[in-house]
């Protein structure tokens, strides 16, 4: 399908392209990107509420700025479809979050206008400081760096360290705090309320407006003299006078609240600060999913919805014949309320993703046992720990490549005090189309190096049930670490009765000849297709789900090195230090020699692409274990006959 971007957006192939325009012609550029984002997306596919919201801020700040050299960081990177666009990648869009085309997120290696790599939130305040204070200390006095900030991402302790930091170091950097009261899933917490107050106080807007008349008898296209900032300066304070603004007590200079989507002040506000030197913070207004009245309504449904018709608003589901296995996800937002009705000691904690990790529907069903605590990973593991010493069961969800942000909680806060805290780490392994910053690959060795942890991973929905069944018992007594993959397990009748797995335990899926698979977690269904497609061959390896890669199972590991010369480890994880390494480990205490690969996630970064795509090129799909077993075959065979 051709998508044809309008008359203006066809001439802009970067920023100077745009600052050709007029600045009336500005309402038709900002229409016309929105709607080509729209088609787009609609039919390829991508994060698509959050970019609607700040199309007038992307084509201001490429208007004002003169970017690359001015530095613009966005934050998460959801948002910034409109800024690629806007930077030569227009033609190309239609390759986003398509294996070998561009990346959902900015990315520097993509574009010299991505400034900085994201995906995780928080960060354009820090990144966009440091450039400014390199800038100062090179002598780059006319530099300008920007940090683009969502509500849902100021939430986060890294946000405030950095404000904290910025107040007094005496650079040239803007904070742009783009106010829409959504992350993914609505805000939560005080400073939503806090940011609510001051959008609706009129303390607030009185003085704005005497900010802004101020700003507009300006010169244009000349600095500030000290008299206009001395003046400028006054008034600010007398807004903080009248009311304490925690970004004024930070010396951050604000100014704000202003309608984001007003492409014209957007533009002449912009224009004037970038005029005033030292930290200052711009609060916008705007509202996700801007121009296209389904996602204004329903934010969190269209953050990323998949394709649909842009027209009627129908987001298109594949259509099946027979029943097909729910998503991991699912299992375990339902798992955990049957096992929370049975036992009233649990409780459901998440940061921020309520909708993706489906705790929403223990939210909904027991607003009172489950919490979505903000985009803060760090306080959602030592949150679950102080319950945790009360006797509370704590199932506290998170992301496996968000976990990484809390490592030291897990290890000072949980681990050493041996608290029960039950980490369900949700997206662990490969997650597709969102790509390295979103990859839980590096889990299983940042948790397995660590003391008095119990690390499992589930080779379907059955298993995952049954993990969290046994993790909620009084005889678990350690910190209990379940990894699970995104999206569709294998299990269309699913909703078993639990059951009680023993700690440490794997189990013999089935017995063979010459190789084991030892799989850990989901892959090993590869394993499983991989042997059936071996079997018709004549060739039968044996098959271990070893469950937990700590502590690992002695045992069956004894077995099957006794009993296998050949042995191939498969794992949603890196090779490097994960559940192989285990293994190879055991061999070494114990004087094995036996053959081993170790299949899984490689040592480098992988890129975004679907899922299938990737553990194609990661090599532990079904079609590179079972080459794996012919490989090794061949290499007995050829030894026997020399």
């Amino acid at each position: 399908m051709q998508i044809t971007p309008g008359t203006l957006l066809q001439q802009i192939n970067n920023p100077d392209d745009l600052k050709k325009l007029g600045k009336e012609q500005l309402h038709q550029v900002c229409a016309e990107l929105r709607q080509y984002i729209i088609d787009v997306v609609s039919v390829h596919g991508g994060h698509f509420a959050a970019s609607l919201g700040v199309v007038e801020l992307s084509v201001a700040l490429h208007y004002i700025y003169n970017t690359p050299y001015d530095q613009l960081v966005w934050d998460v990177g959801h948002q910034a479809y409109g800024h690629k666009i806007l930077t030569g990648r227009r033609d190309n869009f239609i390759s986003n979050r398509k294996y070998k085309g561009l990346s959902g997120f900015p990315k520097r290696s993509e574009s010299e206008y991505d400034t900085f790599g994201v995906g995780h939130s928080s960060t354009s305040i820090s990144a966009a400081l440091g450039m400014a204070m390199a800038a100062k200390i090179k002598g780059e006095t006319d530099r300008k760096s920007v940090a683009v900030i969502g509500d849902g991402s100021m939430t986060a302790g890294m946000a405030f360290e950095a404000m904290n930091h910025a107040g007094v170091a005496d650079s040239d950097v803007l904070i742009i705090l783009n106010d829409n009261c959504m992350s993914i899933d609505p805000n939560v917490g005080a400073l939503k309320e806090y940011l609510t107050d001051i959008s609706t106080s009129p303390a607030y807007n009185k003085v704005r407006d005497e900010v802004w008349n101020l700003l507009g008898k300006l010169p244009v296209g000349k600095r500030f003299t000290r008299d206009m900032a001395s003046k400028l300066e006054t008034s600010v304070k007398g807004m903080v006078n009248r009311s304490s603004n925690l970004f004024e007590s930070l010396h951050l200079r604000y100014f704000g609240p202003i309608d984001g989507h007003n492409i014209t002040k957007l533009v002449d506000t912009l224009k004037d600060l970038r005029q005033i030197p030292g930290p200052k913070l711009l609060h916008i207004i705007t509202v996700k999913g801007k121009g296209y009245a389904l996602a204004e309504k329903d934010q969190t449904k269209w953050h990323a919805p998949g394709l649909f018709d842009k027209i009627t608003g129908e987001i298109y589901k594949k259509k099946f014949d027979i029943p097909q296995p729910p998503k991991y996800q699912d299992v375990f937002g339902h798992s955990i309320i049957e096992l929370a009705e049975a036992n009233n000691k649990i409780i459901g904690i998440t940061p921020a993703m309520p909708s993706g990790s489906s705790l929403k529907f223990m939210m909904e069903k027991m607003p009172d046992r489950a919490f979505d605590v903000g985009i803060c990973e760090q306080h959602a593991v030592t949150l679950s720990a102080g319950m945790a010493t009360q006797g509370l069961r704590v199932y506290c969800n998170i992301y496996s490549s968000f976990m990484q942000r809390a490592f030291d909680q897990v290890v000072h806060d949980v681990a050493i005090q041996k608290l029960p805290v039950v980490f369900c780490l949700d997206r662990a392994g490969l997650v597709g189309e969102d790509g390295p910053t979103h990859h839980g690959a590096y889990d299983i060795p940042y948790f397995r190096c660590i003391p008095n942890m119990i690390i499992s991973a589930p080779m379907n929905e059955q298993e995952l049930r049954n993990l969290m069944y046994t993790a909620q018992l009084e005889s678990t007594e350690l910190p209990f670490v379940i990894r699970y993959p995104r999206g569709e397990g294998v299990m269309p009748e699913w909703r078993k009765p639990f059951e009680e797995i023993t700690i440490g335990k794997g189990r013999r899926l089935r017995s063979g000849k010459d190789v084991a698979i030892l799989s850990f977690g989901h892959p090993g269904n590869f394993a499983a297709a991989a042997i059936r497609e071996l079997l018709a061959e004549g060739l039968t390896p044996a098959h271990y789900d070893m469950r937990f890669a700590k502590p690992i199972d002695e045992a069956l590991l004894h077995e099957a090195l006794s009993t296998y010369g050949k042995i191939i480890t498969v794992e949603d994880g890196t090779v490097v230090g994960g559940f192989g390494s285990a293994v190879l480990e055991f061999m070494q205490q114990h004087g094995y020699k036996n053959d081993v690969r170790i299949l899984g996630i490689p040592d480098r970064i992988v890129e975004h692409g679907t899922l299938k795509e990737l553990h194609k090129e990661c090599g532990y799909d079904a079609a590179a274990i079972a080459e794996a077993v012919r490989d090794l075959c061949k290499i007995s065979v050829n030894a026997i006959v020399a």
